[in-house]
């Protein structure tokens, strides 16, 4: 190993052990569509833009996974942000828990917004998008969606990640 590969190596590292350390919500992305439907555990999700035309936010997709290929055809995506109690819905859908006879929403109460993507019935907040734009950086695609519906739970607080386990917020 040269040099320049231990460097890179070096800031890899480096890069996976702060990021580990910047918490952030639990999400499930969701599609549905001629490609099918499909969800994937998610931290990585923001807010674009809440001006323009419609508000706009991302999420970034491994370029590996099998929901990436869904979510391109289908043209939609929702983000679902999981309650503090969601844990075993993470784990489902992020693959660290078997699905109930192999169905990731066998058991989930989901129901169908604007663009047709499941929405989960009882997560803290689900955004309904539609695909703007898909760009691969590295190993992900960062998909940019603008919002077509919002569904805001009554009350809850959201199942957070970080230093590599669940996190719950503390009440101040």
């Amino acid at each position: 190993m040269n040099d320049t590969t231990r460097q890179r190596e070096a800031l890899r590292t480096a890069f996976l052990d702060g990021m580990s350390r910047a918490a952030s919500s639990v999400t499930v992305v969701t599609t549905d569509g001629p490609a099918g439907r499909a969800g994937v555990t998610v931290s990585a999700m923001t807010s674009v833009s809440a001006d323009g035309e419609e508000p706009t936010m991302l999420t970034c997709l491994n370029a590996a996974s099998s929901v990436l290929p869904l979510v391109l055809e289908n043209g939609c995506f929702c983000i679902n942000v999981l309650q503090s109690d969601q844990t075993a819905i993470s784990d489902i859908f992020s693959s660290r828990s078997p699905a109930p006879g192999g169905d990731k929403f066998a058991g989930v109460e989901i129901f169908s917004a604007a663009t047709g993507a499941p929405c989960l019935a009882n997560a803290l907040v689900s955004f309904d998008c539609a695909l703007v734009s898909a760009d691969r950086i590295g190993t992900h695609h960062i998909c940019i969606g603008a919002v077509k519906a919002v569904h805001v739970a009554p009350k809850g607080e959201p199942l957070l990640y970080g230093m590599r386990r669940y996190l719950r917020a503390v009440a101040q």
